[in-house]
């Protein structure tokens, strides 16, 4: 099987190569990869190169696939696995597979990343043993694919969510998750990954009483309360605020009066920003956890903790990069029941052949998640300016009628068009 792949060779060096599949052996699927949803976190190992956590290979001699929000259909399966798994079967993958080395140690190996034949810029792959010996292959059952490749940035919200923790006052006891009923902040909260962190704030069974999401551009709020309304929260018992901190003098105080005068029980910091990470401390009330969710590119970051209250305050901090099979299967079940619908996320449409530019630059291109279609060739183009460019391409005016009947938003429909009427790769 022939395929076409964006390969990493090394700082920012991302090439689309055509190469041949090697046969499938007994405990591998050669699968059909349909849509990836581009992550930041693509753009770091474009940044990092061989450097990065999960590169485990000499990048002269072997180089990996890139992409891991990826959804597809599954083309052939080695015999190990005919049981579980059959051609035209729709799946996603979860990507931080955890598997274990010789000595039983956790790995950092991850489609996307880690592997020749596996990662979600490419046409075609072959899903390596190690994804179904951990779980990590799941059917995927709705008729579409972008959703699908939103899961696994949906599911990493979601872990985020559970690796909270609090205690009560005498106890060593974490009883994980957000504070049921309490007060939250998404700070910096209106990236695609915080808008996920809103919808499902506001629509998982665990929830706040109060929800304050902060940033510092008007048009990004803006978006975020039609997108997510104030209405909306209102009717899942949440009191939702959306704060421009850039116009208030102190921040701190300001959102302390939106809690009645008090301090916050779950902070969420959403970019790798010094001074937003020291609000969010700032911000924390007792026994308050602070969720760092936005990884840094820069192994050095640091930002300043206030150990008296770590001490007095019974102040903590977590991290999480990615969600676990558990998340991935909850994304998958609250979008297949309509309780989240993440299409919001997507701002930006491609082909193939544009997946290495977008990645590169990634954090230079406004907007949210940018969708890649594998087999199509397709300038990036924003859904914002399908109309435009539908003056003078059919194909974009067709597009931006279809997005125009969907509130501006990709769609099952949108696909289906571009799907059938792109060019191919």
């Amino acid at each position: 099987m022939i395929t076409k792949a964006i390969r990493l060779y090394g700082v920012n060096d991302l090439r689309l190569d055509e190469f041949e599949l090697p046969k499938i052996k007994d405990d591998e699927i050669l699968a059909k990869v349909i849509s990836d949803s581009i992550c930041m976190s693509s753009h770091k190992l474009a940044c990092q190169g061989v450097k990065h956590k999960r590169v485990r290979f000499d990048l002269s001699k072997n180089q990996p696939i890139v992409g891991h929000e990826f959804c597809g259909i599954i083309e052939e399966v080695g015999s190990k696995y005919t049981n579980q798994f059959k051609k035209d079967d729709k799946f996603v993958i979860q990507p931080a597979l955890n598997y274990p080395d010789a000595n039983g140690h956790s790995t950092l190996w991850a489609p996307g990343y880690s592997y020749e034949f596996i990662g979600g810029y490419a046409t075609y792959i072959i899903i390596p043993k190690e994804v179904m010996e951990m779980n990590c292959l799941l059917n995927y059952n709705a008729g579409n694919f972008f959703l699908g490749s939103l899961a696994e940035p949906v599911s990493c919200v979601i872990g985020a969510f559970h690796a909270q923790y609090h205690t009560k006052a005498g106890s060593y006891v974490h009883s994980m998750g957000i504070t049921e009923g309490g007060a939250m902040a998404l700070l910096a909260g209106v990236g695609p990954m915080g808008l996920g962190a809103i919808d499902y704030a506001i629509h998982n069974p665990r929830k706040p009483s109060l929800l304050v999401v902060t940033d510092i551009d008007d048009n990004r709020l803006s978006r975020a309360a039609q997108l997510l309304t104030v209405e909306e929260a209102e009717r899942n018992g949440v009191e939702l605020f959306y704060v421009n901190t850039k116009q208030k003098n102190d921040v701190t105080e300001y959102l302390k009066t939106l809690n009645k005068g008090k301090l916050y029980d779950d902070v969420f910091v959403f970019a790798p920003v010094r001074p937003v990470l020291e609000l969010g401390n700032r911000l924390l009330g007792r026994d308050g956890c602070l969720n760092f969710f936005a990884g840094p590119a820069d192994p050095a970051f640091c930002a300043e903790l206030n150990f008296y209250n770590v001490h007095y305050e019974s102040h903590h901090i977590v991290g999480t990069s990615g969600g676990n099979t558990d998340d991935m299967i909850e994304s998958l079940n609250m979008m297949e029941k309509r309780e989240l619908n993440p299409a919001f996320m997507i701002t930006h449409i491609g082909g193939l052949d544009s997946a290495a530019k977008t990645t590169i630059e990634l954090d230079k291109i406004p907007g949210g998640k940018k969708l890649i279609y594998t087999h199509k060739k397709m300038e990036l183009t924003a859904i914002d300016d399908f109309e435009a460019k539908g003056k003078t391409d059919p194909f974009f005016a067709s597009l931006a009628e279809i997005c125009a009947r969907n509130h501006g938003l990709w769609n099952t429909e949108a696909e289906n068009y571009l799907l059938e009427n792109a060019c191919e790769i």
